[in-house]
């Protein structure tokens, strides 16, 4: 049986998922889920030698979920396709398999945005479930969102898991399109009443607390235009919803 088994879910990765891949070439089985990329990400996933398999969408949660039934390693490390694993986290991950008394590892996680590490603005130290005994733990089958819920005792690894979401502004606003798209689909489904309101007072807040709370002015001009994204898709996110629900009251 494998040690380790490294899953990744993808759409459009073309751009991220071969690096990604050569992060964890240290893993015995690297399986990637894909649903329905039109670029090159399956062929390049195929070519760094990793098992692709096809599944429609469902869900961050259930997408994961079922790459996770594919594992068949010991141990299983869950990666986005826009993270990456140092050499050095290489080396510590497999120092912690190796810990009898843990059955999870978080990771801090240093992000990017425009090309800036973000050292503050709630992106930092961003602790992640990665690693994790397989049978211990699952995804929370949810939209959007998504977490690892670990059955047993989790522990934390000092060196950080790289992460590149946001390489230009054009992918910040893709990213918070699809994300407050998913958002909204998820608070209409749990009937959770809103205003027009709503969305302005979670943008303002939004705003509020990643620049000035969680110290975004100290990331410099990149910290600001975060700021700004993130209140854009707190108040997108409810205004979706809130039109999503205003035309079901409709029918």
């Amino acid at each position: 049986m494998p040690e380790l088994s490294g899953i990744v879910i993808t759409l459009n990765e073309a751009a991220n998922i071969g690096a990604c891949l050569d992060s964890i070439a240290f893993c015995d089985e690297r399986i990637v889920v894909d649903c329905g990329s039109t670029d090159s990400t399956v062929e390049i996933a195929r070519q760094k030698g990793a098992r692709v398999e096809s599944k429609e969408w469902r869900g961050y949660g259930p997408q994961k979920n079922y790459a996770l039934s594919l594992a068949s390693g010991a141990w299983v490390l869950s990666l986005d396709a826009d993270e990456q694993v140092s050499a050095e986290l290489a080396a510590a991950i497999k120092t912690a398999m190796a810990d009898p008394a843990a059955d999870g590892w978080e990771f801090p996680r240093l992000s990017s945005f425009c090309g800036r590490q973000m050292r503050h603005s709630g992106w930092y130290p961003d602790y992640v479930l990665r690693l994790f005994r397989r049978g211990k733990a699952s995804f929370s089958d949810v939209i959007v969102h998504e977490r690892v819920i670990c059955r047993g005792t989790v522990k934390r690894l000092r060196l950080p898991l790289i992460h590149h979401p946001v390489l230009r502004l054009e992918d910040a606003l893709s990213r918070m399109d699809r994300y407050s798209t998913a958002s909204a689909k998820a608070i209409v489904s749990s009937g959770r009443k809103i205003s027009f309101m709503t969305g302005i007072g979670h943008g303002l807040y939004s705003f509020f607390k990643t620049y000035v709370l969680r110290a975004g002015f100290l990331d410099g001009t990149e910290g600001f235009l975060l700021a700004v994204a993130n209140a854009e898709g707190s108040y997108y996110r409810y205004m979706k919803a809130w039109l999503a629900a205003r035309e079901l009251t409709k029918r």
